[in-house]
């Protein structure tokens, strides 16, 4: 391992390590019964919550309105969510995750896990809790920050 490294590899070793991690989750997602699910669909299903408007999702996700309707149609022509009333305001509509969708968002909640698992094994356990306290500092530097709360980062 290569102490003198340049300045614009580490964005490269982060996005190779970030790119290993979700290439790993969709094969096993498409083996266990979600082949057409993307990265985007599973920030979606996260933004959505308990329910949402299409501007909700926009404002959550840091895209237009526009990016968040085409990607709540992706969702519910894959069954991850519907469309339903929103008892507020009858000239509204609010998606809703579907019993899929939840299974979707479990499934890659045990495959992170199973991941974590890995790199404690490769790496060691107190490396990873390192790493991640050290990213989770990094993140947070340049204000309060949270990892669902980076808009423009998926358009």
């Amino acid at each position: 391992m290569s102490t003198d490294r340049f300045g614009f590899e580490l964005p490269l070793l982060l996005a190779g390590a970030f790119r290993a991690l979700i290439d790993d989750l969709h094969r096993e997602l498409a083996r266990r019964g979600h082949p057409d699910a993307r990265p985007v669909h599973g920030f979606a299903l996260q933004a959505i919550g308990g329910g949402a408007r299409v501007s909700d999702l926009a404002r959550r996700l840091g895209v237009t309105k526009q990016a968040a309707a085409k990607t709540a149609t992706a969702l519910e022509g894959l069954g991850y969510i519907t469309r339903e009333s929103d008892p507020a305001d009858a000239r509204a509509v609010r998606l809703r995750r579907t019993p899929r969708g939840e299974e979707m968002l479990a499934l890659s909640a045990e495959i992170f896990e199973r991941q974590r698992t890995r790199w404690a094994a490769q790496l060691g356990a107190d490396r990873v809790r390192a790493l991640e306290d050290d990213l989770e500092r990094i993140a947070g530097a340049g204000g309060s920050a949270k990892l669902g709360d980076l808009p423009g980062w998926l358009r």
